[in-house]
């Protein structure tokens, strides 16, 4: 299956207090976002995450990374400064490449995935999907991109019960196939 996430903010207590996760330590959220991550995704599995893993150095950043089931995919976000250093070397901890932009192609669907939402993207008038995070949302502003008609899709773990969601799952929201 294919996965996307974005937002998780391993070891940033501020994050626990700008976005209020249930989560009283950094410790704890890191379990969690690591319990949630591998209860859904398996080995085999590919995860496109959209940005804003960690903040910390890239040692510990394999580290934590490393510890996430799947093939995994970084779309670099604004606090990924671990990604920029010389020293990360994104195969040691499973990532296989790290971007800024990248289109994904399945079924005859386009979706263009980027850390930030865009206001309009590479055939969106033709009803591909942009998948974005950077924004925190709540699932309210997804059930509002779908009440718009809007293939618009916040994939951060705040809108998404703190797991990745799947690229079927996000299919169906917007074009109720079963």
């Amino acid at each position: 299956m294919i996965y996307f996430t974005s937002d998780l903010h391993f070891w940033h207590k501020n994050a626990i207090i700008y976005t209020n996760r249930p989560f009283e330590t950094v410790e704890e959220m890191n379990e969690k976002l690591k319990e949630y991550w591998n209860k859904t995704v398996h080995a085999n599995d590919e995860v496109y995450i959209l940005g804003d893993v960690t903040m910390v150095r890239p040692g510990r950043a394999t580290e934590i990374i490393s510890r996430l089931k799947g093939r995994k995919y970084l779309l670099m976000g604004n606090h990924d400064y671990f990604a920029r250093e010389k020293q990360f070397e994104p195969a040691a901890c499973g990532i296989e490449w790290v971007k800024m932009y990248h289109e994904l192609h399945w079924q005859n669907r386009t979706f263009v995935l980027c850390h930030y939402p865009f206001l309009s993207w590479n055939k969106d008038s033709h009803g591909s999907y942009n998948l974005h995070g950077h924004l925190h949302s709540s699932q309210e502003y997804n059930l509002l991109n779908q009440d718009k008609g809007r293939r618009q899709f916040d994939v951060g773990v705040d809108a998404n019960g703190f797991k990745p969601v799947s690229l079927e799952s996000i299919v169906t929201f917007f074009e109720g196939i079963k």
